[in-house]
């Protein structure tokens, strides 16, 4: 017989609509919780019939049923958080206003309101009982349409939604998180109003339609991280930068637009390891074959990122690089998540074009390596540093020479070099899909040099 070995965790509880297509409402709920490491419970308002099309039909729970489900987990567990989603009746909406007044612990509202057609979702009774919910909110979070509904105003920029942000706290809120998902835009911002003044998180829009249950994931997301003691404004920004990996890395399922990926960010933690051991074996495999005749003045350097990898703590690398010495080549020091940032940022930036690739190799460039980039198993790209901006960011750097370098390939470049400039090494850059790719072009770059 073996001893057990509990695991202690925070509870949080969601009081929301179940989604039979997984993507939003409790099923989103409970798999935002569990990858923040809270162990969600649920009180189911309504039964829907959904897929990744859309919905087709809706059976709303008794009001008894909802308070029993509540009074269930609340005599049970000791709930840090609440959060609430899809409420459906007048009813149901007055029934979780009148508990959450008496909870001491933080209650995020999502309020469910309005359909992406834009059709309204509650009936007027509904709607006006928002309010009383709305005064034992630890925090709103309300789309545009939704933050309409509530407070007459129509949000399309920064200012009107810190319009519509004091009017929520005006209505009893401690504090609104106005969403400008269904703001048109290059740039989603989200506002967040307090009673210490107005923070923004802006982050660039992903081009995908496969956004629902977005708003169930953001607000789950900041209620467990609450749940685990984060401070408000902790909690929102770290909830946004969730919902970003997760809309961009969604899962390609249903014949719809996909599903958010509500565990991407716990995805990308599992890779970690992985990815450094593949970084391992290709600078393995660089010694081994002694790549001297590629590795540049500077170092060359292996990067790998996570599939999920947003920033260079995300990548693994070399740290120090790897240099030539009298025997051949050797790494200065081990592999570890956060050891590049040139190569990474350049990885990172040609991720924005091609989200597959995830391994990046900077080798020296001249004539020898110049010939030698026919070898290669893809398109090359040639870039003049010489017309490269003077940004003060070395993120900004790459990105230029990603976006130019994906402008002017037919198809994903396996290689993209320079010839240099006034204070600047010529570099040939060699990306890949995996290990295996990378250590394969690398070495046929080596090879070509050496038989010259």
């Amino acid at each position: 017989m073996r001893t057990p070995a509990p695991d202690t965790r925070p509870v949080a509880l969601s009081v929301a609509g179940s989604d039979a297509g997984g993507g939003a409402g409790i099923q989103a709920d409970l798999k935002t919780m569990e990858a923040h490491g809270v162990f969600g419970t649920s009180a189911v308002t309504a039964v829907t019939a959904q897929n990744t099309r859309g919905v087709e039909s809706t059976h709303v729970l008794p009001v008894e049923e909802v308070e029993a489900q509540v009074e269930a987990v609340l005599s049970d567990f000791d709930v840090r958080a609440v959060k609430t989603g899809m409420l459906g009746t007048e009813a149901v909406v007055s029934a979780v206003a009148d508990r959450a007044v008496d909870l001491d612990v933080p209650v995020v509202v999502d309020p469910v309101m309005v359909a992406a057609t834009g059709d309204r979702l509650l009936d007027p009774g509904a709607e006006a009982a928002y309010e009383d919910l709305l005064a034992a909110a630890t925090l709103a979070t309300p789309n545009a349409d939704e933050a309409a509904v509530l407070t007459g105003v129509e949000v399309g920029d920064r200012a009107t939604a810190v319009e519509a942000g004091e009017a929520l706290r005006g209505m009893g809120a401690d504090a609104a998180l106005v969403k400008g998902g269904h703001v048109p835009g290059d740039v989603v911002r989200d506002t967040l109003v307090t009673a210490e003044g107005v923070e923004t998180f802006e982050h660039p829009r992903v081009d995908t339609d496969a956004t629902h249950g977005s708003g169930c994931a953001l607000a789950s997301a900041i209620a467990a991280r609450l749940a685990r003691g984060d401070p408000l404004v902790g909690a929102v920004e770290a909830g946004v930068s969730f919902l970003g990996r997760a809309v961009r890395y969604h899962l390609d399922v249903g014949e719809g637009p996909g599903a958010v990926h509500h565990l991407a960010a716990l995805r990308d933690r599992a890779a970690r390891e992985p990815t450094a051991e593949a970084v391992e074996g290709v600078v393995r495999r660089f010694v081994d074959a002694d790549v001297s005749a590629v590795v540049p003045e500077v170092g060359m350097n292996v990067v790998g990122a996570t599939p999920y990898a947003e920033r260079p703590g995300e990548t693994a690398a070399v740290e120090g690089r790897i240099t030539r010495t009298l025997s051949g080549v050797e790494p200065n020091r081990g592999v570890r998540f956060g050891a590049s940032s040139h190569v990474a940022r350049f990885l990172l930036s040609a991720r924005e074009f091609d989200p597959s690739l995830r391994f990046a190799v900077n080798c020296r460039f001249d004539g020898a390596v110049e010939a030698a980039l026919a070898e290669l198993d893809g398109p090359t790209v040639e870039l003049d540093r010489s017309a490269e901006p003077d940004p003060e960011v070395e993120g900004q750097t790459m990105d230029w020479v990603a976006r130019r370098a994906f402008e002017q390939a037919a198809d994903t470049p396996a290689a993209v070099y320079d010839r240099g400039d006034v204070g600047k090494e010529a570099i040939a850059r060699v990306l890949a899909p995996d290990a295996g790719t990378a250590v394969s072009r690398v070495l046929a770059l080596a090879e070509a040099v050496e038989g010259e």
